[in-house]
């Protein structure tokens, strides 16, 4: 890390509205992160990975807190001390309690800007807080932002103080299951396969200092088959005669430069160039500049990978997935993002690299993504690691009838407006949040028909919105004729229950094989799987068994399959891990082989 950026992580921890003692709250099961954990600043790691600036203030550490009745406002006192960005409900926010849908949960903090960001704009970003978020500065209600899941941010620079430390004021309100807003696995009473609700700020608060002219966002699509890459930037303030510049570097090396006009998608020429793809997970890095008149505005650094994912016809008349337009047999887990200290926060960023290189250690090349989004982080651990993510939609409001085995062209779910507005606008900034890691290959809107509505215009506007990739339309949920694959849900063995001549057939989920690992348990009792087994080495033979059964699929028509499930979460024991990390459950050597198996069979 640069001298700078350490300078400035230091001086996060100034202005601190009280640094008292903080231990985590409860007896539950812990990560080997969590006594890890520095309360002065947890979560250091610079946040954008894409879209990176060496001046940065981390603003995570002990902030005060506290739960009032739904419609106060701002307090005069606060309860005690959270450690952001981990949930209010995480034992490792130090506090474990639930705020329900009657309540808000209040923050607050003080902090001092460094003198060097003088004449600067600067900027208060939000990696992620659930679900309405309204935020004060000084007093002064700037804004809000409603959506559980993504980045969001403000200008703070006409309401900051001379000379005197700046007051922050946070108030976040979150229903859970008692709302129409997309909340995954979260429920008021967790059982079975639903969880701990997750209420306030779970990703880390940073502020940013940029001039006038800045950058504001970048998007990169490859294609490979043209040799060349589209490099769109959002400039924000750009004047007429503004450029925009694009280096690319293979390790530290130039090897092209391309311009064009602010507000103009820059396209540079990148033959034979060098594929990303889990076997091989190459990145080149970039720079992007803004120039006027020849001088530097503003300047941002970023990585891209070159890839493609596609679908097509093999000597058998099967539609394949591909990648790079070769067949491709994509097999992985179900990751549910889920961490017992943590619960959507994990405990540290080595944390979220340690299940995707465990994921990889066991033979597979692919993740689903299960109802949640993680930090950008996780998707710059996927991309260097070299894994490919399916990128589920969190499921919320309620479901219609739920029909897997046919094609159902009836009624589906009528949301209101207000719910059905939330939706186009969270999966819009979900979508945005990762569209240029090439990791990020499939799109998953629906899942088991969880708030499942009109799926064939979700579908065509996601597949024009993105048209870089595939969509699945609704995994294991209600079929309909659109999008990419037709994707089918069964446990405990995989089985093909439909098959369609037009479109990649997936097996979206199977498996689910339960071993409660004594000592590594959410709770004594009630533990769940689909199956369960007393020993390793029972479970170990299930699941080979089962791959078995699913290389005798792959011939008559699968192209991908997703077993459930990383680790355990909670009360569900069908993990490959416990939920706490400690123990593999299965023989690893024999996983690995077998799992090898599966994706070189096709």
């Amino acid at each position: 890390m640069r001298k700078s950026l350490t300078f400035l992580l230091l001086l996060a921890t100034l202005g601190v509205a009280g640094n008292g003692p903080w231990q985590p709250a409860g007896d539950r099961i812990k990560t080997p992160w969590a006594e890890k954990v520095d309360p002065t600043l947890p979560l250091p790691e610079y946040p954008r990975p894409l879209m990176v600036r060496e001046s940065w203030l981390n603003l995570n550490g002990l902030w005060d807190y506290v739960i009032l009745p739904k419609g106060k406002y701002i307090p005069d006192r606060f309860e005690g001390k959270i450690l952001v960005p981990y949930p209010v409900e995480s034992s490792l926010s130090g506090v474990q309690k639930n705020v329900g849908e009657n309540h808000e949960l209040w923050y607050h903090r003080t902090f001092t800007l460094p003198p060097g960001w003088k004449n600067k704009k600067v900027l208060l970003h939000f990696g992620a807080a659930d679900w309405k978020s309204d935020v004060w500065i000084n007093d002064i209600l700037i804004g809000g932002h409603s959506g559980g899941y993504t980045p969001f941010s403000f200008d703070i620079t006409p309401f900051l103080l001379k000379n005197s430390p700046q007051k922050l004021v946070v108030r976040i309100w979150d229903p859970s299951d008692r709302g129409y807003q997309p909340r995954g696995k979260q429920v008021e009473r967790p059982q079975g396969i639903w969880y701990t609700p997750v209420t306030g700020i779970w990703q880390t608060v940073w502020l940013e200092p940029v001039g006038d002219t800045h950058i504001s966002g970048l998007k990169t699509v490859p294609d490979i088959d043209g040799g060349t890459l589209s490099v769109k930037a959002a400039v924000e303030g750009a004047l007429p005669g503004d450029l925009v510049e694009i280096k690319v570097l293979e390790q530290g090396r130039e090897i092209t430069t391309a311009r064009g006009a602010a507000g103009v998608d820059v396209l540079v020429g990148l033959a034979d160039a060098r594929l990303w793809s889990p076997e091989d997970p190459f990145l080149y890095d970039m720079e992007v500049t803004i120039l006027r008149g020849g001088d530097v505005i503003d300047r941002v650094s970023s990585y891209f990978g070159m890839r493609k994912i596609s679908t097509r016809r093999d000597a058998h008349g099967i539609v394949r997935l591909q990648l790079n337009n070769r067949d491709y047999f994509q097999f992985g887990p179900l990751d549910q993002g889920w961490w017992p200290d943590g619960l959507y926060t994990a405990p540290a960023d080595e944390a979220l690299l340690f299940d995707i290189r465990k994921t990889k250690d066991f033979g597979f090349n692919m993740i689903r993504k299960h109802v949640k989004v993680e930090p950008a982080r996780w998707y710059y651990h996927a991309d260097r690691e070299g894994i490919l993510v399916w990128q589920d939609m969190p499921s919320g409001d309620r479901s219609p009838q739920w029909q897997t085995r046919n094609y159902f062209s009836g009624q589906e779910l009528r949301r209101s407006a207000a719910s059905e507005e939330n939706f186009r606008k969270e999966w819009k900034e979900i979508i945005d949040l990762t569209y240029s890691n090439p990791s990020v290959v499939v799109w998953v809107p629906f899942n088991e028909a969880w708030g499942q509505f009109k799926t064939e215009e979700i579908v065509e506007w996601t597949k024009n919105y993105d048209p870089s990739r595939l969509v699945n339309p609704a995994s294991g949920g209600n079929h309909y004729d659109t999008g990419d694959m037709l994707d089918m849900h069964n446990y405990p063995d995989p089985v093909m229950g439909l098959y369609d001549s037009k479109r990649s057939c997936v097996l979206g989920e199977y498996g689910g094989i339960g071993l409660a690992v004594e000592g590594h348990l959410w709770e004594k009792e009630r533990n769940w799987g689909y199956v369960q087994y007393k020993t390793p080495e029972e479970a170990t033979e299930a699941y080979a068994g089962m791959a078995e059964k699913l290389k005798k699929l792959i011939p008559m028509g699968y192209s991908a399959a997703v077993y459930t499930q990383t680790t355990d979460v909670e009360i569900e024991v069908n993990g490959l891990m416990t939920y706490d990390r400690k123990v593999i459950k299965m023989d690893e050597n024999r996983l690995r082989t077998v799992n090898r198996e599966v994706i070189n069979s096709l």
